[in-house]
């Protein structure tokens, strides 16, 4: 599916390394690494970059940098994104005026939440670059040396200076960036004390944020969960989970891969765990939070659907004998759920940008900052929390026995089976949550829920796509094209409905299996 741009034109991937260099060390040669031909020298740069957050740091706590740039090739605005392994940088003109603008603000809304933001450090940086060309001249990477100059800013002012080294690849790969390092380091650098320039200027401001004493803490908190409250672990589970759901706001509005599906995720677990543990929980809080989420779930699963049948539909055309498929099926379909995505993303971004996601991001907010926590949640976490995985699993039991019972009437059937997926996923959820307590245990659990959504959420993607597959059909009809493919793709789809419920059989038994000593 064609996404729309990242895909801005004004994002790209950072793949970079940073290293700490003493002020004597003299630069390697660096035209004998891999796939370089030539190296430039002798470019330089006076950059001067103004640092943007809120008072508590709170973007740079979640991995985020805000900055206005002058000076260099990339003067102005910059908003860097967590990505795996690297980063996304997004850009904005420098302009006259020394407001964010709106569009970086919007991509750091689900972290600020409404807080102000304003100058938090100030970094002067003179900028020696050599640029690693290619035998075609093509610019593979780009090793920085500079000189910096930091000064915090806002109530305490500090001033450092030190040399770093960077490289950042541009159309090398990871080989070259990995040489690369390999020569600076054998030539004196060190890897960087911090990750970033900003880190480095802040170093006093930022103890206790992710990453500083990360392994100690992390036990702390796995201990706490395991030997605590029924409350602990339940609030540990969904500050996790607005934790992930945050992450992903900025990716749907940027329209990355996989975004949209990892935020409805989130939306869900989170949606799950209110029902999970309700009774840990004050309902005047956690009931209009559920409805909220389930709005929100909608939404995203409005943009997923679509995407996922894009996808489906597209292989299952492909996969067809050429002489049975007849017409423009494959165009038609690429092109009527490529426009179905774009519309539900759209409808997506328009909401995230609405005050009513603001206030349900307020209202999370709020849910995981000061728990709304019932005199239940104070009891011990494992005979509370093993009753909470018992009713999950004693609520899939029922609907599984409701949707068998109704096997002779197909609709009826294929709906009971939907909702037994949904409990099976709330299952496998809450199953999930509960791993730092019962570990082996619940997790055979949650991956025997798993296979059981798996096969059913199968078993419902026919359900759509058949749907879909007559609208399809119809539509090819009234334009005087031919349905015949259409017809087989249906066919085929309730084919494989029949071995979906084969296998969600086969899955149950095995749920029988791990049921029947945890959570039992």
């Amino acid at each position: 599916m064609t996404k729309s741009d990242n895909r801005h034109a004004d994002a790209h991937r950072e793949v970079e390394t940073k290293l700490d260099a003493d002020p004597n060390l003299v630069l390697p040669e660096l035209a004998g690494l891999p796939g370089v031909a030539r190296v430039e020298d002798g470019s330089v740069e006076e950059l001067e970059a103004v640092y943007y957050d809120a008072s508590d740091l709170r973007l740079i706590r979640a991995g985020l940098t805000l900055r206005r740039r002058t000076g260099g090739s990339d003067a102005g605005w910059h908003l860097k994104l967590p990505e795996k392994g690297a980063r996304v940088e997004v850009h904005r003109p420098l302009g006259r005026s020394r407001t964010v603008p709106a569009p970086l603000l919007a991509l750091a809304k689900s972290r600020l939440r409404g807080t102000p933001i304003a100058p938090v450090a100030k970094i002067t940086t003179h900028r020696r670059q050599s640029r690693l060309l290619g035998a075609d001249d093509h610019v593979l990477a780009v090793v920085a040396d500079d000189e910096v100059t930091a000064e915090t800013m806002g109530e305490e002012v500090t001033v450092s200076t030190w040399r770093e080294l960077e490289v950042e690849l541009a159309e090398g790969d990871e080989t070259l960036l990995d040489a690369a390092v390999a020569a600076l380091r054998d030539a004196g650098a060190r890897p960087a004390a911090t990750g970033s320039k900003l880190a480095r200027a802040l170093n006093g401001r930022l103890q206790g944020l992710p990453g500083s004493a990360r392994t100690g803490k992390a036990a702390e908190r796995r201990k706490t969960r395991r030997e605590g409250s029924a409350g602990d672990v339940a609030m540990a589970h969904l500050q996790a989970q607005f934790e992930a759901l945050a992450a992903q706001d900025p990716r749907v509005r940027l329209d990355q891969e996989d975004a949209v599906h990892q935020m409805r995720v989130a939306t869900r677990r989170l949606r799950s765990a209110l029902v999970t543990f309700r009774s840990l929980l004050d309902r005047e809080v956690t009931e209009p939070l559920r409805g909220e989420l389930k709005w929100l779930a909608d939404l995203l699963g409005a943009a997923r659907d679509a995407e996922v049948m894009h996808a489906r539909l597209l292989s299952e055309v492909d996969d067809q004998p050429g002489d049975l498929v007849v017409g423009p099926v494959r165009e038609q379909v690429d092109a009527e759920l490529s426009a179905s995505y774009r519309t539900a993303h759209a409808a997506v971004v328009r909401a995230l940008n609405g005050p009513r996601y603001a206030q349900l991001l307020q209202a999370l907010d709020g849910l995981v900052t000061t728990p709304p926590l019932s005199r239940r949640a104070a009891r011990p976490a494992r005979p509370e929390l093993r009753k909470r995985i018992r009713r999950e699993h004693q609520r899939v039991e029922r609907l599984a026995a409701e949707a068998r019972s109704v096997q002779d009437h197909r609709e009826d059937h294929d709906t009971r089976l939907h909702e037994v997926r949904k409990s099976a996923k709330r299952a496998r959820y809450a199953g999930e949550s509960v791993k730092p307590v019962f570990g082996k245990d619940a997790k055979r659990f949650a991956t025997a829920m798993e296979s059981i959504q798996e096969a059913l959420g199968d078993h419902q993607d026919t359900v759509v796509l058949r749907q879909l597959l007559r609208d399809l059909a119809a539509k090819a009809h009234a334009s005087g094209d031919d349905g015949f493919t259409y017809g087989r793709l249906h066919a085929l789809a309730e084919a494989r409905a029949e071995q979906d419920e084969a296998d969600f059989e086969a899955a149950w038994l095995a749920l029988e299996a791990t049921a029947s000593r945890w959570p039992a």
